[in-house]
């Protein structure tokens, strides 16, 4: 393959960085960059400004608000998103949901949620993962039994991210327990405010707010929301979480984190009275990370140029693996540069949404340790790092 842009692709390039740049408010980008959104407002604000101009869901099929780009308009896309702060779209409903209802849902179906899920009119989360079934998700026990024109469902879901915005929920649930476990799971779509639905906050080891557990007693769902076929859920998790992992590497948002690592070590003065940019060991570290990131943002195009009808590639697994794991290291550098300003995060308010107490730090040192922390959680979700691995090995390698 070309390691180099057409120059059509850098028009393109430039018309999206003109629109970010200049379409999206300056405050809620600045927000973005520091960690500090609004929820929801500013994830709402941001996809309908997406939406009207076309962008909020280019992946999608045209019929339903898609793009018709290749491979590396997308990546381009995606890393302009990054490189401007802008939010990722609600990744529940771009990335998740939308596609499964557009690949498998009836054509009423389609038309009564699509529209609504691009605009954000409908904000969803995820129920699939229960205490017993995380990355065996296969193992899931949440029941569903049709009764008439509902399904009765009963159960459990945990770490239900940012359900406490939710108004639907698309939830996986056992629809026959005698067979083979992967075949017996149905895909059901309900309002989060359905009799029955109980929400509980899961507070992290940041101290924030983010998960939940749901617990489903007696919830009644037409058998009209049912996706696709009964028992054909298993089918629609894999083809979700395939899609999940297409753009979870997040080259970009790592380049960023990057970037502000140099531009504080820069700023900041260490005890022999020199750049703290100048420490070698620093330096050296900041020199292997850049690497690695370039060496996985090559890697990322070999795969998007090397993609076929815009169908998930299992190559996606290795960018999942890499990209969370430099997620981390960046993250964690950035807790190293802010060094002892980082440990007043015991004094955070937990009460005050990205906020802390009165203390003297500079504000993005008081958040580097709760972001390093909450940032554990990206080796886990859309597939733990041992998942991922099962899957090179055997899709990939063919082991």
């Amino acid at each position: 393959m070309h390691l180099k842009f057409s120059s059509s692709e850098e028009a393109f390039r430039d018309e999206l960085r003109t629109f970010f740049t200049t379409a999206i408010p300056k405050d809620l980008r600045e927000r973005s960059a520091a960690g500090k959104l609004n929820y929801p407002e500013d994830i709402v604000t941001t996809t309908r400004i997406m939406n009207e101009a076309g962008y909020a869901v280019p992946h999608w099929p045209t019929e339903w608000g898609g793009q018709d780009w290749t491979p590396i308009q997308h990546h381009i896309y995606r890393e302009e998103m990054s490189l401007a702060s802008v939010p990722d779209m609600l990744p529940f409903n771009a990335g998740m949901i939308g596609p499964v209802i557009a690949q498998f849902g009836s054509q009423e179906m389609k038309e009564r949620f699509l529209p609504k899920t691009a605009n954000l009119d409908i904000w969803w989360c995820q129920g699939f993962s229960e205490p017993e079934a995380g990355s065996d998700l296969a193992s899931l026990k949440t029941r569903a039994v049709r009764d008439g024109d509902h399904y009765v469902v009963n159960g459990q879901k945990t770490w239900t991210t940012l359900g406490q915005f939710a108004d639907w929920i698309f939830c996986l649930c056992r629809t026959d327990p005698d067979v083979k476990k992967q075949a017996g799971i149905s895909m059901l779509l309900f309002p989060m405010d359905t009799p029955g639905v109980e929400l509980r906050p899961i507070q992290l080891i940041d101290g924030g707010y983010e998960v939940n557990e749901v617990f489903f007693n007696d919830v009644r769902v037409p058998v009209e929301n049912l996706v696709g076929e009964e028992n054909q859920g298993w089918t629609q998790a894999k083809f979700l979480l395939g899609n999940e992992r297409s753009g979870i590497a997040r080259v970009g948002y790592t380049k960023t984190k990057l970037a502000r690592a140099k531009e504080l070590a820069r700023e900041i003065t260490a005890a022999d009275g020199k750049p703290l940019i100048e420490d070698p060991f620093l330096a050296a570290r900041l020199a292997e990370l850049e690497n690695e990131i370039l060496a996985l943002e090559l890697t990322q195009l070999r795969v998007v140029a090397s993609s076929a009808d815009g169908k998930p590639n299992p190559a996606s697994s290795l960018l999942k693996l890499r990209g969370s794991q430099l997620q981390q290291e960046a993250m964690e550098l950035l807790a190293d540069i802010a060094g002892p300003d980082s440990l007043p995060v015991a004094g955070l308010d937990p009460a005050a949404p990205n906020g802390s107490a009165d203390i003297e730090a500079p504000e993005w040192a008081q958040l580097s340790v709760p972001t390093y922390l909450n940032y554990r959680k990206v080796t886990i979700y859309g597939g733990s790092s041992e998942v991922q691995r099962q899957i090179i090995d055997k899709a990939v390698l063919g082991l």
